[in-house]
């Protein structure tokens, strides 16, 4: 779960959204919000996979009126699975590129324009000529032994080499998403080896997907210490750590929407909730597992991780922006842009260049592939939960169909458009439909399913609790958490705009894509709703109802566990009114 939770995200988006929002102000909203939004979620998504030992779709037995709640899940997780996979190879692409004495990116190559430059270059400025000011050009400034007015220079505009390097040299980038040119063959070869290495860790399954994940989501703790030692040692890393979280933390932005919007939304997405991946993992649980316990050691490991990466990459961008005499700020980025632009330029700077290039493009290969390991095992758990005799004889055939099928569409993502495609689906697909899905989760449980009969459910796992241990999870799943999802998910539809990637903007149809695809994810919740409402039996309202309680064979996989939850309901010498037979009760002693 802490290879699932912590990805690419902790290391190129919170840093800047730290820095961005008021420096160490932001931990305080960021720390609010996963309380209230983050942590109720995914300890919800863990009790409920680990109570039924069922993957996202099954699971919603517990409620089969919603049941296309968990097929949306499955199908954003898919669309996701085909892009992701290409950041990795993109990963794999400069991890190969770093076994070279010089870094290909460290200077103007031959692959470079005349705008490539290491360094600002002056355009004009205003000079004293005979006594008079005078407006120049710098090559007249100097060829008359002139000199520029402080405060009055103009710059070009420049590209450093490694942005220049990522656009011509690694995608290949084409005008547009409508020039698709040809496949890039480099990076379709490292798409290919991505793919490789998922399946050889997945061919047993969680059996050996577990054993490869001690190490793929443990070292990448090795490498930041590594890079932040170097890092902190560097003229210039004070400054950078000070812009991320330090002096000029500014705690009046947290009078601003925005920064409690950007919060919540990190914290959502950061620990991977609704995307059906945690009921997937979770579902391998031993019954009894204290799922509580994990869900708070995995949360609290996740943000630490997030704050932990963000000195590691202020501490290395500040001292470029002290080689490069300019303010952190104008080095600061987040994203592809962070990973595969401001980071490589930054490391070129270093001694031993390509040492450091090589820990820090290994450390995101396996921050990606551990959250693939699992995303595809989601997958997986879907289809053996649907068709397990299949699944069982078949599991190794079925895992590696999957790994090829993704392989090739993820083809058209390593096109010369192909960094427009993976932009288009991570800006629809892993966003609206992830917040949905998670509204309708936390309402269907709580309200309708019962939040009092889930809390019973999780009881008969850890053991009973006090009033007051589930008062702060009652506030939550009742009220708070909802709230605030359906806050993020008003916000993002008011403030939604077009894509685009850097200044090129998406043509209609690209935009239209976008959407079809996001219907596709979620039609599937009406869609479900309606079948099972259409096969049910009696009037409209009787079969409503009857679809909005737990089917017959919902509770605890093991018959053991079912008799147990009976007995601990119904023994005579417990009194207490919560403890009165439930339905489900009833439903457990026929079965």
């Amino acid at each position: 779960m802490v290879g699932y939770a912590v990805g690419l995200g902790n290391v190129w988006r919170f840093p800047y959204l730290t820095y961005q929002n008021g420096g160490g102000a932001f931990l305080i909203p960021y720390t609010l919000m996963l309380a209230l939004a983050g942590l109720p979620l995914f300890f919800m998504e863990c009790s409920l996979g680990q109570f039924a030992s069922q993957g996202p779709v099954s699971i919603w037995r517990i409620l089969p009126l919603f049941q296309g709640v968990g097929i949306t899940m499955v199908i954003i997780s898919t669309f996701v699975t085909i892009y992701y996979n290409v950041i990795i190879a993109y990963a794999l692409y400069y991890l190969f590129a770093s076994f070279q004495q010089v870094l290909p990116w460290s200077d103007c190559f031959s692959w470079a324009d005349e705008s490539c430059s290491k360094t600002r270059i002056v355009s004009d400025c205003n000079t004293t000529l005979h006594g008079q000011i005078i407006h120049a050009n710098y090559s007249f400034v100097t060829g008359n032994n002139l000199t520029c007015i402080n405060g009055t220079i103009s710059y070009k505009p420049v590209q450093f080499p490694s942005e220049q390097y990522w656009n011509k040299v690694t995608l290949q980038r084409s005008s547009g998403l409508d020039e698709t040119g040809r496949i890039v063959w480099y990076l379709a070869l490292c798409l290919l080896l991505s793919w490789i290495i998922i399946a050889a860790a997945l061919f047993k399954g969680i059996k050996s997907s577990g054993k490869v994940v001690y190490f793929t989501a443990l070292f990448p703790y090795f490498i930041l210490f590594i890079l932040l030692v170097r890092g902190a040692t560097l003229e210039g890393a004070l400054d950078g750590i000070e812009y991320y979280i330090g002096r000029q933390s500014n705690i009046t932005k947290l009078m601003e929407a925005e920064v409690w919007k950007d919060a919540a939304t990190q914290i959502f997405y950061s620990l991977s909730v609704a995307w059906g991946g945690l009921v997937a993992l979770s579902s391998y649980n031993k019954f009894h597992n204290n799922c509580y316990s994990d869900a708070i050691l995995v949360c609290v490991t996740n943000c630490a991780t997030s704050v932990f990466a963000g000195f590691a990459i202020f501490s290395i961008l500040g001292h470029m922006a002290f080689l490069s005499e300019r303010p952190v700020s104008e080095v600061v980025d987040s994203g592809f842009e962070l990973a595969f632009v401001a980071y490589p330029e930054a490391l070129s700077k270093l001694p031993v260049s390509p040492l450091w290039s090589f820990l820090f493009f290994f450390m995101l290969l396996l921050l990606g592939l551990d959250s693939q390991f699992a995303t595809i095992e989601t997958l997986t758990t879907t289809i053996q939960d649907i068709y397990p005799t299949v699944m069982k004889k078949l599991r190794m055939p079925i895992t590696l169909g999957l790994c090829i099928v993704f392989f090739f569409l993820g083809l058209i993502c390593v096109t010369q458009a192909g960094i427009y495609w993976v932009n288009l689906i991570d800006h629809f697909c892993a966003g609206w439909g992830i917040l949905i899905a998670a509204v309708l989760e936390i309402v269907g449980i709580v309200y309708i399913y019962g939040g009092n009969r889930f809390i019973e459910d999780i009881e008969m796992m850890i053991g009973k609790k006090s009033r007051l241990f589930w008062l702060w999870w009652r506030i939550c799943w009742f009220f708070i958490t909802p709230v605030l999802l359906m806050a993020i998910l008003v916000w993002s539809l008011i403030t939604f705009e077009n894509p685009t990637y850097g200044s090129v903007l998406y043509p209609t149809w690209g935009t239209a894509v976008g959407w079809c695809m996001i219907i596709f994810c979620v039609i599937w919740i009406p869609i479900v709703a309606i079948v099972k409402i259409v096969k049910a039996e009696g009037n409209i309202v009787q079969r409503i109802v009857s679809c909005c309680r737990p089917a017959a064979n919902w509770g605890p996989y093991l018959e053991s566990h079912r008799g147990e939850r009976y007995s601990h309901i119904v023994d005579p010498q417990k009194k207490k009114e919560h403890e009165i037979p439930t339905v489900s009760a009833i439903i457990y002693k026929q079965h």
